[in-house]
């Protein structure tokens, strides 16, 4: 493609039948050219049906010259054994990226005319291709570390401690992405751990008061805080704003669109809203063809749909 961006008019004119969507992916995934998943061979060629045989070939179908194993283009896809349409996929994934709040499984079976449990499978397979592994890079500059419970009405001391809710930990780089995790605890040994592994060590970390982040200036290379419980939200550049704002997105979300994620799927969710954030300074569309791109190497299937897999 020529231009690096897409919105969903331009998804439903031109990309509103099965060649047209498939034409895109492959574009998006081979710009180059066909490779084999199976070998990484280049040398392809596609597959038409016979005039003269009674002979039958999926669509988009090539055969590698290498190996001599068929494929499509969505072999080691999330959208492989799929028997929905792809440019249903294509609006899926453009609904999900534009939604800062999120886009229920609900919604995407009444809007897409597909049964409630292929709407919810296909959420988090679009979920899945969100996923952004391995994390080489850490996170750098001012990065700002805050917790929060989310889901269930119970609440607790600084909203802590009630039952029924999953513990959050979120890391944000203020110029940066975002890295959000389902922890058991939010105790010193656990958060700390996190912020070793995800946060390099010469960056200026910015958190609450919690007692949790006592000690952090041994691993990072300056620790500041503001205290909130003396009604202190901002002094100067340290606040932990980005980190409230990211909460407030996902709890709306989690709240208002989702209304119940058990622990278990929780960490999709979080890649979804990771996702978002990270790409705020691009355009719903731009993030959708990334979102597009990112579907090489990732198959979920149902039966381990609570485990990731990434297929290198």
């Amino acid at each position: 493609m020529g231009k690096q961006r897409i919105d969903l008019t331009e998804i439903m004119e031109r990309f509103g039948n099965e060649k047209a969507a498939r034409d895109l992916i492959e574009k998006l995934r081979w710009p180059n050219g066909p490779v084999c998943p199976h070998c990484r061979s280049k040398e392809a060629y596609r597959l038409t049906p016979n005039e003269n045989f009674d002979n039958h070939c999926r669509k988009g179908l090539l055969k590698c010259k290498v190996c001599r194993r068929q494929f499509t283009v969505t072999v080691g896809t999330i959208f492989e054994d799929s028997h929905i349409p792809l440019h249903k996929w294509l609006i899926a994934i453009y609904l999900i990226c534009s939604s800062k709040k999120g886009m229920s499984a609900y919604q995407l079976h009444r809007m897409l005319g597909i049964t409630s449990k292929s709407a919810w499978f296909m959420g988090h397979r679009i979920r899945f291709a969100m996923t952004q592994f391995p994390l080489s890079e850490k996170l750098s500059n001012i990065v700002e570390a805050d917790e929060t419970y989310v889901g269930g009405k119970a609440k607790g001391k600084r909203g802590r401690g009630a039952e029924n809710k999953t513990k959050v930990f979120s890391l944000i780089q203020r110029d940066g992405d975002a890295r959000s995790f389902t922890v058991d605890n939010v105790k010193g040994k656990t958060l700390k751990k996190l912020i070793k592994e995800n946060v390099v060590d010469t960056a200026h970390v910015m958190t609450d008061e919690f007692r949790s982040y006592r000690g952090l200036q041994k691993y990072v290379g300056k620790h500041s805080t503001v205290d909130h419980s003396k009604k202190e939200y901002v002094r100067g550049i340290v606040h932990t704003n980005f980190a409230e704002s990211y909460f407030c997105l996902l709890k709306r979300g989690i709240l208002g669109t989702f209304h119940h994620v058990s622990e278990e799927h929780m960490p999709r969710y979080l890649n979804e809203f990771d996702y978002r954030w990270s790409r705020r300074d691009k355009d719903d569309g731009e993030r959708s063809i990334e979102a597009i791109r990112n579907t090489k190497g990732k198959r979920l299937l149902y039966r381990d749909s609570s485990n990731f897999a990434e297929i290198n």
